[in-house]
């Protein structure tokens, strides 16, 4: 670090943190594809500063002496070619300049609320700066950026500059007012935005739904100062949707989210009744980054009478709906609300239900066109899921949302369609659970399944383990595993296969001989050895107890290095009709030689078909080249 001097100020010289360094020329030239989203970002970090004090000065009210009116400014110098972007928020002190500036993903949001948790007020306020990034969105028009800024309730200005390279210097400065001035001087082919009419348009554009004030300042011919109000200034959910476009909703959808998709569904309505509160809620097209982060955190801004709270509040919905972004506006909350307060509040549950209700029923009529809810469904279905298991209130209405895989048919199904394409004699809905549909659907435990045209649900997302458990049946129908011990498949009429002839199977003494062999082969690999009527094409497999842990869950818990404590039972079906099962039984029944090598090969089959690898893999190779070599 050295000190510099510029304009007569002591200047600190530092470098960026090395992410941004990294991360720099991605965001500039990458992470946006059009270069008027500078201005949008810049705003709404501006808008930002403002809500942060305007929610301080609730307990503090001197903070906000001079700020009486939250607005945001432009300013625009055709001769020194300079874009001014200024707002009379909370500002920011040197440390504050260092972390949010000199750190990229890490904005002073975020750090807000970490000096809220410090007081004990977790989760009272945090803003949409959540990832950080915004602000490097200047340098794509900038070749030098300049920020002026000081925090409410103190006295010392600071003064941040970087050309976007690897280092920025901070300074003391003088700032007669809390805020935050950013001075962008263009780059050559940037001078477009020196002129009114494309700064206006852009405005227009991507913020005219911010609250506060965007203002364009500048002089008219006789050189007096004028002012412009280019946005509506006014909350963008208190206006009849009549009046709003689908630009300006998903424009919205930008502001609050940070994202740059386009929504894939809007839910704008006001309840009124007991409890009044406005919602304007957006389902978006593309996975949020943090959707499956340990903490599943909601993401809905709270307003109490157009004055922002908090948007950490799991209350206002379940976490299973984590992927909607929006807000919520009640005026029957009160304005100093706490986090404590939130979490007990009976009127804030009332609009947790009011919202879930409403968004389960669009997402059902937005289902009724499947191409399009299969859009949705293959984006956040694996988080609506976990609904069915952690509320059961709604588990009904969530079931009916719920889409499958099938083993008979290509695209998404729903229960309801299972059921009323279920055979004659079966009384179950038949499903299976793996990593990959393509891979269950050529699995030896559906065999029979497909040889009797049943038709299998195919579970391939990690959820899928846990709320199937909750839910017993489905219009009285149970929900059975096709993987386990009692499937149940001989009762299902077989109307195509009346006149085939039987395959032929080898003895049923001399298959009863062969299990006992492979049993005590086998030892504590496999709780038991017996014969199959699921399999039809493979010689062996493998399937769990039936109500045990299925061997995907096993396979999961292992991967997640959990201790299971003792190993589940693994009973191997054997296949009567088989070549090679034939023979070992033959083999045995006449005191033939030793099967060891067979059968420990059957198992590491069976083992490599479930997508594990064999116990020993040398032993594996070895007991291979043996059997290969005796072939030859």
């Amino acid at each position: 670090m050295t000190d510099t001097k510029t304009e007569d100020r002591i200047e600190d010289r530092l470098s960026f943190q090395a992410e941004v360094t990294k991360l720099l020329d991605i965001v500039v030239h990458s992470l946006y594809s059009d270069r008027r989203i500078f201005l949008r970002e810049l705003i709404s970090n501006a808008s930002d500063a403002c809500d942060k004090l305007r929610y301080e000065a609730l307990t503090t009210p001197a903070l906000r002496e001079g700020a009486e009116d939250f607005r945001i400014t432009l300013r625009l110098d055709k001769d020194a070619g300079t874009i001014e972007i200024a707002d009379n928020g909370i500002g920011m002190n040197r440390a504050e300049l260092i972390d949010n500036l000199g750190t990229i993903a890490r904005s002073g949001t975020e750090e807000f609320v970490k000096h809220l948790k410090d007081a004990d007020k977790q989760g009272e306020a945090r803003l949409i700066g959540q990832f950080g990034v915004g602000f490097y969105s200047s340098f794509m028009v900038a070749e030098q950026v300049q920020v002026f800024t000081r925090r409410a309730g103190e006295t010392q200005g600071w003064h941040w500059e970087s050309d976007g390279g690897g280092a920025f210097s901070i300074g003391e400065a003088e700032v007669t007012a809390p805020g935050t001035r950013i001075v962008l001087h263009l780059r050559e082919d940037a001078k477009e935005f020196l002129e009114d009419w494309r700064l206006k348009s852009t405005v227009k554009t991507y913020s005219d739904h911010i609250e506060i004030p965007v203002v364009l300042l500048g002089k008219d011919d006789e050189g007096k100062d004028t002012e412009e109000t280019l946005n509506e200034a006014s909350a963008l959910w208190t206006r009849p949707r009549s009046e709003i476009t689908e630009e300006q909703y998903t424009e919205f959808y930008h502001h609050v989210s940070h994202a740059f998709d386009t929504p894939w569904h809007t839910v704008h309505f006001k309840a009124e009744g007991a409890i009044e509160y406005t919602g304007l809620l957006f389902v978006p097209s593309q996975k949020p980054f943090d959707l499956f982060q340990p903490e599943r955190k909601t993401h809905i801004k709270l307003y109490v009478n157009r004055v922002f709270i908090t948007d950490d509040a799991p209350e206002v919905l379940p976490s299973y709906l984590r992927f909607v972004r929006g807000i919520v506006d009640s005026s029957d909350l009160p304005l100093n609300v706490s986090r404590e307060m939130l979490q007990n509040n009976p009127v804030l549950r009332k609009i947790q239900g009011g919202l879930v209700k409403r968004l389960l029923g669009d997402l059902k009529k937005r289902a009724e066109n499947a191409d399009e809810y299969a859009t949705f469904w293959e984006t956040f279905g694996a988080v609506l899921k976990e609904g069915i298991y952690e509320d059961f209130e709604r588990r009904s209405d969530i079931l009916e949302l719920t889409r499958f895989r099938s083993s008979t048919t290509d695209g998404w199904v729903s229960l309801a369609d299972y059921v009323s394409r279920m055979k004659t004699g079966q009384e179950e809905i038949y499903y299976i659970t793996g990593d990959d549909a393509e891979t269950l659907k050529r699995s030896p435990q559906l065999e029979g399944f497909r040889a009797k045209g049943v038709e299998v649900l195919l579970l391939t997302d990690p959820v899928d383990e846990f709320w199937i458990n909750a839910v017993p049946d489905y219009q009285g129908k149970a929900l059975k595993s096709a993987a386990s011990s009692a499937a149940g498949l001989d009762a299902v009429a077989d109307p195509e296969s009346k006149d085939e002839t039987p395959e032929e199977t080898a003895p049923t003494d001399q298959i009863e001989a062969l299990a006992k062999a492979l049993q005590e082969t086998l030892g504590d690999a496999v709780k038991e050895v017996r014969s199959s009527t699921r399999l039809k094409e493979s010689p062996v497999c493998l399937v769990s107890e039936d109500g045990g842990m299925s061997l995907h869950l096993e396979r999961m818990l292992k991967q997640a290095g959990q201790d299971m404590g003792h190993k589940p039972g693994r009973i191997m079906e054997i296949n009567p009709s088989h070549p090679l099962i034939k023979g070992m039984a033959a083999k045995v029944a006449s005191g033939g030689g030793d099967l060891s090598d067979l059968g420990m090969l059957l198992l590491d089959q069976a083992l490599i078909v479930e997508g594990e690898a064999p116990a020993d893999p040398v032993a594996f190779a070895r007991r291979l080249s043996t059997v290969m070599t005796g072939a030859v």
